[in-house]
């Protein structure tokens, strides 16, 4: 657990590091110049806030605001909410920082007003969505469901599949961080069923890395390796110019899998390699989450001083650079304080954890403030001060139970246990013991769901896999009751049209029918052509037309000599006619015939 919490700390910040261009910021400002579109001014405006907040907070914050304030000026509400919500998204990134989580909340309430206001109900289905994932960073699960509850009700109002997919898929973020697997998992295959109904191959992606994170939940790590990679992959089959920079973190949140699967080397390759992809795009500020990874293993191995020699090197000044750029320089502090810490240099350890204190005790980011009082109170106790680690694992305690993180309110109970007994007080040792065995057993239990988990959620796949290939069984069974009406509607007109050919009805009326019997017959051909030409071109546009063209150009020709033949001899031929007429002389005449024997 304390090497985890380290970890989350730094990946949450990695993860706002690594949507920042930063070289692009110059390109963008010349494209503001250029557009005088009040949105698609306050679209590039939102990405020069987001890159700069990595660089220059301040000109974030005016940009920011240039944003709104263009937006209200212009009146348009569409504006002004994009506007508002563009702050709301870049708060929100930061929640661990000072006061940005009021902001977040406050530019998104703004939003969600406005939409309501100007009845734009896909914008307020937007806010409340943006509300859900901030809620959710401040682990407010509560607050988070009610948000979500009210993007599902308003959504199922739209005709948007896109709009449902999101909902669907944060509906699974809100189920599992509520420890709702399975209801986490459905939501994540119906976001995926979405997608593919639309075929949004970026949406696709995203739902393959939620089902991805899913199966990381449940410690299933090659399950949840397999998804990720299938979403990379994905993606950059689609568009591969624009999935270079994205395969960045794509390479890092694989080592990441690996690392929790305790296989280090391959983890290690992966972070180098990400940080390799960084160098070569000369995007140096999205090297920090390979950065980030780097020091993670080695906490994770629990090689103290791999960790100090890294935080030392070169690269370490490079991701010391960037958390100071951001404002996350205590996050620096807390690692130094902890690898020193675990090499028993307390001294130092002292001096870097009194150094972050105000920044974790004030964050409101109820995760990070844990981590720093939980690992705190290790040093705290490692140095002899008993009474002040009490207090530190109280508060880790009290944290991680309102949190759900029982392994952590497991590891305090227990160091609650021996710093009481060291201070004399065996009541409340004995409180804490017994409190212990109780999360101890908690915990086993949750383990064992794990792996129940684990198997209903392939039994889920199956069934999901079963409804599909079912629903797929009655669509081609449809199908081909449509193909075989079609064939026999032809064979039906052709037969009428020979038919026609043997009475005596006018060359017109023939014309006609043969007209509407060859457009049939031969747009048929093309629609069989079609359907069966996909395993050839795979949908691609170009091979598609080409295609389409040759067959074309055989087919038109056939047509039109076939139709006039066909016609020609059917109205200018007396063979079908006398033949017609020989049938109706015989078919009276027998009916004569037996009218006088009766």
């Amino acid at each position: 657990m304390l090497r985890f919490l380290l970890c989350f700390a730094l990946l949450s910040v990695s993860a706002t590091v690594f949507s920042q261009e930063t070289f692009y910021v110059d390109s963008l400002k010349k494209d503001l110049s250029k557009t005088t579109d009040v949105i698609k001014k306050i679209s590039i405006i939102e990405r020069i806030s987001q890159m700069l907040m990595v660089t220059d907070r301040e000109a974030a914050e005016r940009y920011g605001k240039e944003a709104i304030e263009l937006a209200e000026r212009s009146r348009d509400r569409e504006a002004m909410v994009k506007a508002y919500l563009a702050n709301g998204s870049r708060c929100t990134n930061y929640i661990g920082v000072t006061d940005y989580a009021s902001r977040a909340a406050n530019y998104l309430e703004e939003a969600q007003k406005i939409a309501k206001e100007g009845k734009l109900t896909k914008y307020e289905v937007s806010a409340l969505m943006k509300k859900v994932v901030l809620q959710l960073g401040l682990s407010d699960k509560e607050k988070a469901g009610r948000y979500l509850g009210q993007a599902i009700s308003l959504s199922a109002t739209l005709n948007d599949d896109s709009l449902q997919s999101k909902v669907s898929l944060l509906s699974g973020d809100v189920h599992l961080a509520k420890n709702e697997k399975i209801e986490a998992l459905r939501s994540y295959l119906n976001g995926l069923r979405l997608s593919e109904k639309i075929n949004n191959v970026p949406l696709k992606s995203e739902c393959y890395t939620k089902l991805s994170s899913f199966y990381s939940s449940i410690e299933d790590y090659d399950k949840a390796i397999d998804y990720y990679s299938l979403g990379m992959k994905t993606f950059e089959a689609f568009n591969p110019s624009k999935a270079k920079i994205p395969k960045i973190q794509d390479l890092y949140t694989i080592g990441n899998l690996y690392a929790r699967q305790k296989k280090y080397e391959l983890a290690l390759k992966y972070f180098e390699e990400s940080i390799q992809l960084a160098d070569s795009l000369q995007f140096p500020s999205l090297k920090v989450s390979g950065y980030v990874g780097l020091l993670n293993v080695y906490i994770m191995m629990e090689q103290p001083t791999k960790s100090l020699q890294f935080m030392n090197s070169e690269k370490g000044a490079a991701l010391k650079k960037y958390l100071t750029q951001i404002g996350m320089s205590p996050v620096i502090d807390q690692a130094y304080a902890i690898i020193y810490s675990e090499m028993r240099q307390l001294d130092s350890a002292g001096k870097y954890f009194n150094i972050a204190a105000p920044f974790f005790n004030n964050s409101q980011n109820p995760v990070m403030k844990m981590s720093y009082k939980y690992q705190n109170g290790i040093f705290l106790k490692r140095n002899g001060d008993n009474t002040a680690a009490i207090n530190l694992f109280l508060t880790t305690k009290s944290l991680s139970d309102s949190l759900g993180q029982l392994e952590l309110a497991l590891e305090s109970s227990k160091y609650l246990d021996t710093l009481y007994a060291l201070t004399g007080d065996y009541k409340q040792s004995k409180f804490y013991s017994a409190a212990s065995y109780v999360y101890k057993d908690s915990l086993q239990k949750i383990n064992k769901e794990k792996e129940l988990t684990q198997i209903e959620a392939q039994d889920e796949q199956l069934r999901q896999q079963r409804m599909a290939d079912e629903a797929a069984e009655k669509k081609r069974q449809r199908n081909n009751i449509q193909y075989l009406a079609i064939t026999i509607g032809i064979v039906t007109l052709f037969l009428v049209m020979v038919l026609l050919g043997m009475f005596s009805v006018s060359a017109r009326t023939i014309k006609l029918l043969g007209f509407f019997t060859f457009l049939m017959f031969f747009e048929f051909i093309f629609l069989l052509f079609k359907k069966n030409i996909y395993a050839i071109t795979q949908g691609e546009p170009w091979m598609d037309l080409m295609f389409m063209i040759l067959l074309a150009a055989f087919l038109l020709p056939l047509h039109h000599w076939l139709e006039h033949k066909a016609l020609h001899y059917l109205t200018t031929q007396n063979k079908l006619t006398s033949a017609g007429s020989a049938f109706r002389s015989r078919f009276l005449m027998r009916k004569s015939t037996n009218d006088k024997t009766i």
